[in-house]
């Protein structure tokens, strides 16, 4: 009941975020717990205590690029100026579990690395790469976040990641103009989904664009299907591999996906179009070219709004949300995010933990939007606008019962690697949507591997 009970009343809160206009929201989130910091650039008192790390070289991996590699970048520029450090930003490449054991291999390991799969922390905590958290980071974890992301962030108890981004997978952003043109309206079932999509069509504009280039896009899709038509018990089932991927449920969760790639005209490019579309083109065709887009909705989670950035459409006005339709009984919450990890067991690796950890370091990010804080100290008023706002609000209103990205609690091999696992299982599904037994069966093949080794 408790967790039915916290999933309605996010999608209550997400119900909102359709209408809600584009407004400037200035000001940053007040803090709970009163440190004297080493400096800050902010009137407000500092909510974090960090040490004197002046002279000291810190080094940060990542996957992050463009925007989000910036707005990272703010967030360690504002470390350097309370802790006197050196921070360098290291860009990383998928898989970064690949990346990190060459930097290592060559005697040249970052001081801190941002993980994005809960599978990437237990590889690193595996290969004896990974350092516990220190107890000052632990400290900020227990004031500011759910049991779920100190969780998320644990091996055998130990805890070893901080999850500092965090980001509401369950999302379908859509042209407000090309649905006004077709007399759309915000669907809230799969069925109702699958019927605005066709009404759109009619109305001369390709339905849905989807990034298919990119693998774990088509990951998202299948898991927010499989969460609402399974329910949260399956999901945390095939999560953990204790039922296999040739389970009934799969081939239901497949066949409800196949009603949507299968059917001719509602995918923008088709399926040959699509596997050369990159996530961020399917962001931008969608809110380029007017009423007259290459697609009108695209699916994916609230860091969209930094690609929908990069085009001259408006959240709120041109750019419109809504919920992952229902399949089921509910419309399904599935939340990703990226974890720092200490590679190195130096005063300034855990102190930049600790920073990742408070309430400070995720106003910056959150106030430069296209971010999503697990951070529940954190005020709502530090987001820049109303939907960003929205939605972050309904994903610490989920608590402990968010369902996190399946993929990323999976081995990297099965769940993180391009053109490998189910990346590339569910690229070919997508070319040829008919062939689900076909699917599930490599599916199975490529997870037990993963599992066993």
């Amino acid at each position: 009941m408790r967790r039915t009970l916290r999933m309605r009343r996010a999608a209550l809160a997400f119900t909102a975020i359709g209408a809600l206009a584009l407004t400037g929201c200035g000001g940053g989130g007040e803090d709970d717990t009163a440190g004297k910091g080493s400096g800050t650039s902010e009137d407000s008192p500092s909510s974090v205590t960090l040490p004197k790390l002046d002279g000291e070289k810190i080094s940060v991996a990542a996957v992050w690029t463009g925007p989000e590699q910036a707005n990272f970048t703010k967030v360690l520029d504002e470390f350097e100026k309370r802790t006197g450090a050196t921070v360098t930003f290291v860009p990383a490449q998928d898989p970064i579990v690949n990346f990190l054991g060459t930097k290592i291999a060559g005697g040249q390991p970052p001081d801190v690395a941002m993980l994005p799969q809960v599978g990437a922390i237990q590889q690193a905590v595996a290969k004896k790469w990974a350092k516990p958290v220190g107890s000052e980071a632990r400290a900020q974890l227990g004031q500011n976040y759910a049991q779920v992301w100190q969780d998320l962030g644990a091996v055998d108890g130990t805890q070893y990641g901080v999850y500092f981004k965090a980001a509401n997978k369950s999302l379908i952003w859509y042209n407000a103009k090309a649905f006004e043109n077709a007399g759309a309206s915000e669907p809230k079932t799969w069925k109702d989904f699958l019927a605005t999509a066709e009404t759109v069509s009619a109305s001369g504009v390709t339905p849905v664009s989807v990034g298919g280039a990119d693998g774990w896009t088509l990951t998202d899709w299948f898991e927010n299907v499989y969460l609402s038509q399974a329910g949260p018990e399956k999901y945390d089932q095939l999560a953990k591999h204790e039922i296999k991927w040739t389970d009934p449920s799969v081939k239901d969760a497949l066949t409800t996906l196949a009603e949507l790639f299968g059917t001719p005209g509602l995918i923008s490019g088709g399926a040959d179009g699509a596997l050369q579309t990159e996530f961020p083109v399917s962001v931008t065709q969608t809110f380029t070219g007017g009423d007259q887009p290459k697609g009108a909705m695209v699916f994916e989670g609230d860091f969209v709004s930094i690609n929908i950035a990069q085009t001259e459409a408006k959240i709120g006005t041109d750019a419109k949300v809504f919920p992952f339709p229902a399949v089921g009984a509910e419309s399904p919450v599935v939340t990703g995010g990226d974890a720092a990890v200490a590679l190195k067991d130096s005063k300034g690796a855990q102190a930049l933990l600790t920073w990742l950890a408070s309430t400070d370091a995720a106003k910056i990010w959150a106030a430069a939007g296209g971010f999503v804080s697990p951070n529940k100290a954190l005020d709502a008023a530090a987001y820049p606008n109303d939907v960003q706002r929205t939605i972050a609000e309904a994903l610490i209103a989920a608590g402990d019962d968010v369902r996190f990205d399946m993929s990323d609690q999976a081995p990297q091999s099965f769940g993180g690697t391009p053109g490998k696992g189910e990346w590339k299982t569910l690229q070919d599904f997508l070319k040829n949507p008919k062939d689900i037994a076909g699917t599930q069966a490599k599916l199975e093949s490529d997870a037990a591997k993963a599992f066993t080794s």
